[in-house]
């Protein structure tokens, strides 16, 4: 797919303080660029965008990747540090809710991860199903992470737990001091407690919860204890047939973009969109060759055509048509749970510029 460079003069543009810096435009030697600085998480997907191996039409990129992805969001989101970044899903929906983004989010998904992995419960509190989380302690990381969402409504749609009957705590997953990085306004239904003394790890490990929600793994539970295990320990099988089911693929983040950047030169999201496209198929191109194993692991290739019987032809979809299903499930999963209000749709989530993708 071509994207046509538009016309822009060889001038520079000053960054003026705060949130309404504009990019520089560069000559870039054989054409003015608009200049973009992009901070993501080390994906193979994104590797040739970042390495400058895919180039977006028309954009000098700045990329450059961090071990800590909470660190890419807390340095966007609060300070705009970067014209391009990864954000968590959640905190984006969060912000459009409020009609007055200063971000627009680019349909450019980096991060999807199933979630039945991610419950943990003690063996000694007789839970064997979902529904025996109902009238249980629940420890959660934060009520408002992207991760939880998804999980607590896939329990409450999928498994038919009622959420208003577990006690939540919320805490960090191996150390304390963790708290909400959105203001919450939960109803009196919703039984949630802060506990930044302590960590879900050495709740878990006394018993004080009966379980936990958590994209990250508690060190108690890698340390081996006797007494902590997965909720569905063939999580695996159960994520495949939630998806043959409901179609939902779970989106943690994606890609976006100062607003005042969009607004000045609105045709870089959809070439950046073009260029993490491009990038994505040379990724899932390396993964499928047999003959060399670009992923350190036996049967990677092999492992990609089951995904592609399952997932189709790309088993990791960027764009809002192909990922209606589940933008549609968790606005609803956010606004149940009180993250958004009001209800958005997938249609409220991004520019109309982005909302529809041309083939050849």
């Amino acid at each position: 797919m071509n994207v046509h460079e538009p016309k822009v003069s060889r001038t520079s543009v000053a960054y003026p303080s705060g949130d309404d810096r504009l990019p520089q435009i560069v000559d870039g030697g054989g054409g003015a660029r608009v200049h973009l600085t992009m901070a993501v998480a080390d994906y193979d997907h994104m590797r040739d965008l970042v390495h400058g191996v895919v180039r977006p039409e028309g954009i000098l990129l700045t990329a450059f990747t961090m071990e800590i992805v909470e660190s890419i969001f807390f340095r966007f989101i609060k300070h705009r540090e970067f014209d391009v970044s990864e954000m968590s899903f959640a905190k984006y929906l969060a912000l459009i809710s409020r009609g007055d983004s200063p971000i627009v989010g680019i349909p450019i998904f980096p991060s999807r991860v199933f979630r039945h992995s991610g419950i943990y419960v003690r063996t000694d509190k007789g839970i064997r199903t979902a529904k025996d989380l109902e009238g249980r302690t629940v420890a959660i990381p934060e009520w408002a992470q992207t991760a939880g969402i998804y999980a607590r409504g896939m329990l409450s749609e999928y498994y038919g737990v009622d959420l208003t009957s577990i006690r939540w705590v919320q805490a960090g997953v191996n150390e304390p001091g963790r708290v909400e990085k959105i203001d919450l306004a939960l109803p009196g239904s919703i039984r949630y407690q802060s506990r930044p003394d302590t960590s879900i790890s050495a709740m878990l490990a006394s018993g004080e919860v009966d379980a936990a929600i958590s994209a990250r793994t508690p060190q108690v539970f890698i340390d081996g204890h006797p007494d902590i295990v997965r909720l569905f320990p063939n999580y695996r099988a159960e994520e495949l047939k939630y998806f043959q089911k409901t179609g939902i693929f779970p989106i943690m983040h994606l890609i976006a973009m100062r607003r005042t950047v969009f607004e000045q030169h609105p045709w870089t999201a959809m070439n950046l969109f073009v260029a993490a496209e491009e990038a994505k198929r040379r990724s899932l191109e390396r993964i499928g060759h047999i003959g060399v194993a670009a992923v350190p692991m036996p049967w990677a290739a092999g492992f990609l055509e089951e995904c592609a019987a399952t997932f189709g032809a790309d088993p990791f979809p960027y764009g809002l048509d192909a990922n209606r299903p589940t933008l549609k499930a968790f606005c609803r999963f956010a606004h149940d749970q009180h993250v958004t209000e009001p209800l958005l749709t997938p249609d409220d989530l991004f520019p109309p510029e982005l909302r529809a993708v041309s083939r050849s």
